[in-house]
């Protein structure tokens, strides 16, 4: 049942609806999509009271206002920004009062690039395979949101909470990605090998919710040959033939012909949603855990 609409004042550069992500559905080539900082959506709702499955605004560098047609309570995560109800100073990352009318104004990331806006209520858009997440790359689930656009709310249900009660931690200066060895790791030179665990990188302008793109050295090849498609999975470190490696995140295809290098860990992957243009990246070599019997 809905409870009243969000009207968006301000789309700002790219904001999309992101829930946990749309499981099960890899076989047919859809990708799991989801808040790419999951643990700033998952703050986010608990907050204002929401299961973590609800549906929030990710926004992107810029930032997003919103009008709700009912009081509701909000609650602004992950890149830190200014919060303004109506003008007036709101606090971030802890659950606010917004007064029906009342024009919810979040500003520019003052540090990392994404944000998350929850209602109390949850936006209750439909769900596609099971989720209301905006999928970039296959078309999938509400359009990027724009002005004018109404957002149907639902009946709020859980307590907010505040944020003394919960851990939040702000974007890195650096970015330091662990990455499993393989499979295609002997694709590679040892030489690129060595590169890819001394060098440093940056977060290329080229980044977007399909994969983070880097700039630095090129990892050179030890074999040449064509790798037939195989599955893909987020936190992959695929090599195209420009040799800089690329991490694949949310959006990303569910197969791919380039050789992974490495896997990163997906519980390591929150800070890369928040890596802006231009920062350094290094790659930490970590080896796996020997199974116990």
């Amino acid at each position: 049942m809905n409870d009243g609409k969000l009207e968006v004042v301000r789309a700002g550069a790219l904001t999309t609806l992101q829930d946990l992500g749309r499981f099960g559905h890899a076989h047919l080539g859809v990708p799991r999509s989801g808040a790419l900082d999951q643990p700033a959506h998952r703050l986010a709702n608990r907050l204002v009271g929401n299961t973590a499955d609800a549906a929030t605004l990710e926004t992107t560098l810029t930032g997003v206002a919103v009008r709700a047609s009912r009081p509701v309570t909000v609650a602004v995560t992950g890149a830190p920004a200014s919060v303004r109800i109506d003008g007036r100073p709101a606090a971030f990352a802890s659950p606010v009062h917004v007064p029906a009318g009342a024009v919810l104004d979040v500003g520019s990331a003052a540090c990392g690039l994404r944000s998350y806006v929850a209602v109390g209520g949850a936006i209750d858009v439909p769900p596609v395979l099971g989720s209301r997440s905006t999928d970039l790359l296959s078309g999938l689930g509400p359009a990027p949101l724009r002005d004018g656009d109404l957002l149907p709310l639902g009946a709020a249900r859980g307590r907010s909470r505040y944020a003394d009660t919960v851990f939040w931690s702000q974007p890195p200066r650096e970015l330091l990605l662990p990455v499993l060895p393989g499979p295609r790791d002997n694709w590679f030179t040892p030489a690129a090998l060595r590169t890819l665990a001394t060098a440093r990188f940056t977060v290329s302008s080229q980044s977007n919710r399909i994969a983070l793109r880097t700039d630095g050295p090129v990892l050179e090849r030890a074999v040449h040959g064509e790798l037939p498609s195989e599955g893909m999975v987020i936190g992959a470190v695929q090599v195209p033939p420009d040799g800089r490696p690329v991490v694949f995140l949310a959006d990303c295809p569910t197969t791919g012909g380039y050789p992974v290098i490495g896997v990163v860990p997906e519980k390591s992957l929150a800070d890369a949603a928040q890596a802006v243009p231009g920062l350094p990246l290094r790659f930490v070599p970590v080896r796996r855990r020997a199974r116990t019997a």
